[in-house]
């Protein structure tokens, strides 16, 4: 009886060890693949220009963190935001997708969003990066500008929001920082206000004068009522105006964490300190998993801030100071990726979300945007200085340390690239225009796979860039050029930021023709004459202008002058009475916290 149960106790232990064997072989795969999957670190400067930084040039702003960043990694000289305006370029940034496809462009002169109870915003069907790593197990945060909309049909739907949009944690601006968020910094709204206010009072104040005079002379009766309705008119114009100022701060300049509004009006006091030590916070929190934080700045936006530590000590004022704190914010989360032993499973990737708006000057004259180096133009425009920012990508052991790479590529490409990396498939029910970049990164290619790029201006295609196969020539054609004001400036000044159409352009046929890799400041444009396959280069553009046009697909736009406007209903404040939007649950917190 013993003898015969013997093979069968064998042969059940057998098949144990089996399970166990595969169970093991299972989990050393699943760690193994753990382990291959980077944490990732997506920092985002607002209107950073590429000759702000040291490690593209610049010698007198101080910024050794991120330059010991590009050492440390590739620093890619011809990075192209796929817009040259923050809303539209920041969708193109999270989708891997023009933003066209997304309803994310305008075809109204203004293309960003500026209150926060505007019901456009980044639609529900897109697919973010952070939708596809959050399916994979990643953590993930977004901390400081969003800019992508928030609510769409009551003020706690939060259709929009970076929670509904695979983020795990969000703590930030939902709209922007602008200089009316900070007292004494002016306004981004004076030219409206003067088309909307002072004209329109002007001619009411000259109407009244007028009637006064000839009723005086005898020439003409007029009726009472006449002029009390303009008296009535004119004064409520000032009193929305004076609402405006009064309001527009509190309504629209709020901290949130998550979908709680913690500050409102947001206070600039250690503003970058609090979020850089929320930042840091996280990486804690989450270092035994894989993370993904996207450090979405606020700098160096106007209005412009630091911290006392930093405030009057660059060479170049306000703006310099808000550089090189935040050079040191990319330094403290260096630090804590250093301690935590992070930094060998970590990629880092720098950028700006456009050009350096150029047009900052103060009425007093204080120049309160950035340097685009050699480059052309700046934010709001497809110049090489609106669209050409900085790309520096960081992972030691996998990226060769101080290689530099001057091939296109664009911010569409960090959609692909984390996916990939995360080991998320990409979405087949769409176009992906942006391209996977380790192959580029780690020298098994030595050639961009774009080898056409659209630049769109808003809603419309503005230009088109073409980097042969078989060729270094990298073309750029225009179809249309903002005319900068005053003549011979290099930016639209009279108005603050171009526009992309009307009386605002200059329309080119044929095309306005450069070569990029020879003429990289867009100063001499190639002719029938100076170059013999002009014809040529401008019809295989057209022919992949054609190309692209067909994959496009009517969407709503997001951007719409209904879909901008403020709306009382979508008005989100702190305040359960809604009488005074005004508390500062940040200032409790820390107190909690100390």
């Amino acid at each position: 009886m013993l003898e015969d149960n013997y093979p069968r106790r064998s042969s059940v232990a057998t098949g144990r060890m089996r399970i166990r064997l595969v169970l093991l072989s299972f989990l050393s795969v699943a760690q193994s693949h753990a382990a291959t999957r980077p944490n990732l670190v997506l920092l985002l400067a607002d209107d950073l220009g590429i000759g702000d930084l040291g490690c593209y040039g610049n010698k007198t702003l101080r910024t050794p963190n991120i330059d010991r960043l590009a050492e440390g990694g590739v620093k890619l000289t011809q990075h192209l935001a796929a817009s040259p305006l923050c809303t539209p370029s920041r969708a193109a940034f999270m989708t891997g997708r023009y933003p066209i496809r997304s309803g994310m462009a305008s075809e109204f002169l203004v293309g960003v969003y500026l209150f926060s109870a505007s019901s456009g915003g980044l639609p529900t069907s897109e697919i973010t990066f952070a939708k596809l790593l959050k399916g994979q197990g990643y953590s993930t945060a977004l901390i400081g500008k969003w800019h992508l909309g928030t609510n769409c049909h009551n003020k706690s739907d939060f259709c929009h929001h970076p929670l509904s949009h695979g983020f795990d944690y969000f703590h930030g601006i939902p709209v922007t920082n602008l200089r009316d968020c900070k007292p004494g910094e002016g306004s981004v709204f004076t030219r409206g206000i003067r088309l909307l206010v002072f004209i329109p009072l002007q001619i009411i104040a000259v109407t009244l004068l007028t009637m006064v005079v000839l009723k005086y002379l005898g020439l003409v009766r007029v009726p009472p009522l006449v002029f009390f309705g303009l008296l009535c008119l004119a004064a409520m114009i000032l009193g929305l105006l004076v609402c405006f100022l009064h309001y527009f701060r509190p309504l629209n300049c709020f901290l949130m964490r998550n979908h709680e509004i913690t500050q409102q009006p947001l206070s600039y006091d250690n503003l970058m300190q609090r979020l850089v030590t929320d930042a840091a916070q996280f990486i804690r929190r989450n270092a035994k998993k894989p993370f993904l934080l996207v450090l979405s700045y606020l700098h160096v936006h106007t209005a412009l801030f630091s911290s006392k530590e930093f405030a009057g000590k660059s060479k170049h004022g306000a703006y310099g100071d808000a550089v090189e704190e935040m050079d040191w914010s990319v330094g403290q989360i260096l630090k804590v990726l250093d301690e935590l032993k992070l930094a060998n499973n970590t990629l880092i990737y720098f950028s700006s979300d456009q050009g350096a708006h150029v047009e900052e000057v103060t009425p007093k004259g204080e120049v309160h945007g950035g340097s685009n180096g050699i480059y052309k133009g700046g934010k709001a425009n497809n110049w090489e200085g609106g669209i050409r920012v900085p790309g520096i990508l960081r992972w030691p052991g996998v990226i060769q340390a101080g290689l530099e790479i001057d091939e296109p590529t664009s911010n569409m490409d960090v959609f692909p690239t984390v996916a990939t990396l995360a080991g998320a498939p990409l979405p087949e029910d769409r176009i992906i225009d942006g391209r996977d970049l380790m192959p580029l990164l780690q020298g098994k290619t030595q050639h961009s796979d774009h080898e056409f790029l659209f630049h769109y201006c808003n809603f419309y295609l503005n230009a088109v860039r073409w980097h042969p196969w078989n060729s270094t020539s990298i073309w750029k054609a225009f179809f249309f050029t903002p005319k900068f004001s005053p003549e011979g400036a290099n930016g639209c000044f009279s108005t603050h930021v171009c526009f992309c159409h009307g009386h605002s352009v200059s329309y080119h046929h044929p095309p306005l023709l450069f070569d990029i890799s020879r003429d990289p400041i867009e100063r001499n444009p190639v002719t029938p004459a100076t170059e013999p396959r002009f014809q040529e280069v401008l019809d295989t553009m057209q022919q992949a202008v054609d190309r692209h046009t067909k994959t496009l697909k009517a969407v709503p736009n997001q951007l719409s002058l209904g879909n901008i406007v403020w709306k009382p209903w979508l008005q989100m404040c702190c305040s359960p009475s809604g009488l005074s939007c005004q508390c500062d649950r940040e200032k409790q917190a820390r107190r909690a916290s100390h």
